[in-house]
């Protein structure tokens, strides 16, 4: 078995789409960011390649790179399942936490979880979605942007 942490960080901008684990959550900001910005989808990213020793997702997928400008990041985590699957492992289980002080995010946690899942080609329960709040303190309190964490095990299949 092997973990792995991500953790990620993205400003919050008007006239932008606010999408957190594939979900578009209606809020008048949106996440800045080369993709879709999708913070929660990042450090679980982050996570998976770091728990296989396969770099981060700035490696794998650049933003220097127009091949990835506004590509949907659900894409983005089925292409890391796949590294670490090329790789002879497999997700074991997935926790993950949202900062974010606004908008709630409860109503929205379990579609978050079925598409983290389904894109990771494993069973919800083995995917955990939290959010809270940082009680207006810093830039995630101060509604600046949002942040997420990550920690994930994975299970070498092979070798």
């Amino acid at each position: 078995m092997r973990i792995g942490h991500g953790y990620d960080a993205h400003r919050l901008a008007p006239g932008r789409k606010l999408i957190l684990g594939g979900v578009e959550i209606p809020y008048e900001l949106g996440l800045d960011g080369h993709s879709d910005a999708d913070v929660l989808l990042h450090a679980l990213m982050d996570a998976l390649l770091g728990a296989a020793a396969l770099g981060d997702i700035g490696k794998l997928f650049p933003d220097s790179s127009d091949e990835f400008l506004g590509i949907s990041s659900l894409e983005l985590l089925r292409r890391t399942e796949r590294a670490i699957r090329a790789a002879g492992c497999r997700l074991s289980n997935a926790d993950c936490t949202i900062i974010a002080q606004r908008p709630k995010l409860a109503p929205y946690i379990e579609e978050m979880r079925l598409n983290m899942a389904k894109a990771l080609g494993a069973d919800v329960s083995q995917v955990s979605v939290k959010a809270t709040t940082e009680e207006r303190m810093g830039f995630t309190g101060s509604g600046e942007g949002m942040s997420a964490h990550a920690v994930v095990i994975i299970e070498k299949i092979q070798g």
